[in-house]
């Protein structure tokens, strides 16, 4: 067993990818181009960075093992699931827990944090 942990895209706070024991763990991902628009294109972005990065790490939405989703409103949740099941693959729903939150900026809707088995 690794115990070398591999870090993709490191700031001075965060990195936006760590990987541990054939574990991908994403920070909380967000918005950043359609802060100006809804909830459904929030999260098709969120779902696209994603996406890419789960690409880059090795893995894929198929393997995802499990996403924590924080909603500005909770009201959204409808379209935001709308969202969600278009993207997720039949059958390879993960474990998923959705709340309210007050997020760090009031133009985003949503942040998503997901974890995922490597591999794909």
């Amino acid at each position: 067993m690794s115990t070398t942990i591999t870090r993709l895209h490191v700031g001075p706070r965060l990195s936006e990818v760590s990987i541990f024991n054939n574990v991908v763990y994403l920070a909380g991902q967000v918005p950043q181009k359609t802060l100006d628009r809804g909830i459904r294109e929030q999260a098709a972005e969120v779902l696209a960075t994603i996406d890419g990065l789960l690409a880059e790490a090795g893995s894929d939405k198929r393997r995802i093992l499990s996403c924590q989703i924080f909603l500005l409103d909770i009201a959204d949740i409808g379209e935001m699931n709308a969202v969600w099941e278009q993207w997720v693959p039949a059958g390879h729903c993960p474990c998923r827990a959705t709340v309210q939150a007050h997020l760090a900026k009031p133009e985003w809707r949503v942040e998503m944090v997901m974890t995922a088995a490597l591999g794909g």
